[in-house]
């Protein structure tokens, strides 16, 4: 396979200031699904609106397919197809006018428009609506019509910026079929941004972590996790910041502990016998009258490596989506 994006040291200062992309360099070969996880404010959509021609950079390089983003815009511009967080259907138009309408905008000759057009109705399943105002389309419908108007002209890559943000969970497995298909199937390469830790597990075969405007860490899913090298128990107090040094101290003295790291909403443990050592735990803090809201053990996941590269959390309400929680509101 070769790169069909390759960027170097890429650099985007605003105006007022603000670094939003910080030297980043990294490279997507043809037919992969790449991912950049990252929280709000991390440069994911920034990056995005450079290679795809939407800002102009500050310094640094960036190809898509061979092309310079500064000086071949109008060349990238024909191969890549973009889905950006908001949809952009018109709600006036049926879902058939909205993917009949992007094809003339890619002048498309009308009989392979009308062509392009069924196929993409039935690869989204939006077959029983195709002829429906879109604006009477609910939100995951939107998304999905959004999503083939993005692949009308057969681009050779698609940008997918945080594509299922705000959908229930029915939708969202729902476009992660569609993408799942796309990309191996019709070899579509696929660039996804996400702030959702099991969106970036299940869909990207690598990916890079990002926040602050740096790439922190890439590599595969399951590379990353293995990394951590232990299992986690994530202790969550009922009074943090009165508690937190004494239990920090209490747990980091228990053998097998191998690391601690703790952020505002809790502290966690990693050892290889993670399992064994909760019930030590809970005694260790129960006898130093420290109260305990709730106690989880998992396997390294995403979230792990975020909080060991960059010492928190990629979003608060990612810890009520822990694998085990074995205690609940545990007491005295």
């Amino acid at each position: 396979m070769s790169a069909i994006i390759d960027v170097k040291d890429l650099v985007l200062v605003y105006s007022d200031g603000t670094k939003a992309v910080d030297e980043i360099s990294f490279g997507v070969q043809e037919g992969e699904f790449f991912g950049f996880l990252g929280p709000n404010g991390a440069g994911k959509s920034t990056t995005i609106k450079i290679l795809t021609t939407l800002l102009r950079k500050t310094a640094g390089t960036a190809t898509i397919a061979g092309f310079d983003v500064d000086t071949q815009a109008s060349e990238i511009r024909k191969v890549i197809g973009v889905q950006s967080q908001e949809t952009t259907v018109d709600g006036d138009l049926t879902g058939k006018e909205n993917l009949t309408l992007q094809g003339h905008f890619h002048q498309m000759k009308t009989d392979d428009i009308k062509k392009r057009v069924d196929e993409l109705i039935r690869l989204v399943g939006l077959e029983a609506a195709a002829n429906r105002r879109a604006r009477n389309y609910s939100g995951g419908m939107k998304k999905r019509l959004d999503l083939a108007t993005a692949l009308i002209h057969k681009p050779k890559m698609l940008f997918l910026d945080e594509p299922t943000t705000g959908l229930d969970p029915q939708s969202r497995s729902a476009i992660w079929s569609y993408l799942e298909k796309l990309n191996k199937e019709e070899d579509i390469t696929i660039f996804l941004t996400t702030q959702y830790l099991e969106e970036a597990d299940k869909l990207c075969k690598r990916l890079a972590i990002i926040d602050v405007g740096k790439i922190v860490a890439s590599g595969s899913p399951a590379d990353l996790k293995r990394e951590i090298g232990a299992d986690s128990i994530r202790i969550a107090l009922e009074n943090c910041q009165k508690d937190g040094t004494k239990a920090k101290e209490l747990i980091k003295s228990m053998t097998g502990v191998t690391e601690l790291m703790d952020s505002e909403e809790c502290i966690t443990a990693y050892a290889k016998n993670a399992g064994s050592l909760i019930a030590d735990i809970v005694r260790a803090l129960d006898s130093s009258d420290i109260r305990i809201a709730s106690v989880t053990f998992s396997s390294p996941s995403l979230d792990d490596v975020f909080l060991k590269h960059t010492g928190k959390r990629i979003r608060a309400e990612e810890l009520v989506k822990a694998p085990s929680a074995i205690w609940g509101g545990a007491r005295r």
